[in-house]
């Protein structure tokens, strides 16, 4: 099981190292993936992360889940890198996980990814979920095999959403209740 985080100048910081986190406490093989040119990836907030690797490095054949985090300019920087909207789209038509956070989901509704799912995104971005049934107020989304979540604040709930689908619910419960996690009510 191989999961590929992208990283885009401008990205979320606290959504991609949440995740990336979460995944790893769950021993899960993930990935950074700058599809920026360069290793060394500049967030939203000047925080630079380093990827694990470059877009043109990886063998999506080998993937099981696309993962995009959000913020700005990094979720436009991430729709305009056509190599990763056509990965995109052939995990969609293979029936592979995609997961998406904040203004991310965008790019899934925008590519007809959306259309008779649920899904959900940061406030203001709604009318970009083309096709989707709109869940406000909601922390994750799970429709199909595509996950939603709206933003920083549910960045480690996500995370722990991917670890259910992906290993199961009580590896997510022991992560949850290991980092102390509050429980959704």
């Amino acid at each position: 099981m191989k999961i590929y985080l992208h990283l885009a100048e401008g990205f979320e910081e606290i959504e991609a190292v949440s995740v990336v986190d979460v995944l790893r406490r769950a021993d899960m093989d993930v990935e950074t993936v700058s599809i920026s040119g360069k290793k060394e990836v500049i967030g939203a907030h000047n925080i630079i992360l380093v990827a694990d690797k470059l877009f043109e490095e990886i063998n999506y054949d080998q993937g099981t889940m696309i993962v995009l985090p959000g913020g700005m300019p990094g979720t436009t920087n991430l729709e305009n890198h056509v190599g990763l909207t056509e990965k995109i789209k052939a995990y969609a038509r293979q029936d592979k996980w995609l997961a998406a956070i904040c203004a991310a989901p965008m790019i899934l509704g925008r590519l007809g990814i959306l259309n008779d799912k649920s899904a959900t995104c940061y406030p203001g971005f709604e009318k970009e979920l083309i096709g989707a049934n709109y869940l406000a107020s909601v922390s994750v989304v799970q429709s199909g095999k595509i996950i939603t979540s709206p933003g920083p604040g549910t960045a480690i709930l996500f995370g722990l959403k991917i670890v259910e689908v992906l290993i199961g619910p009580n590896q997510a419960e022991a992560i949850r209740e290991s980092m102390r996690v509050c429980p959704l009510r």
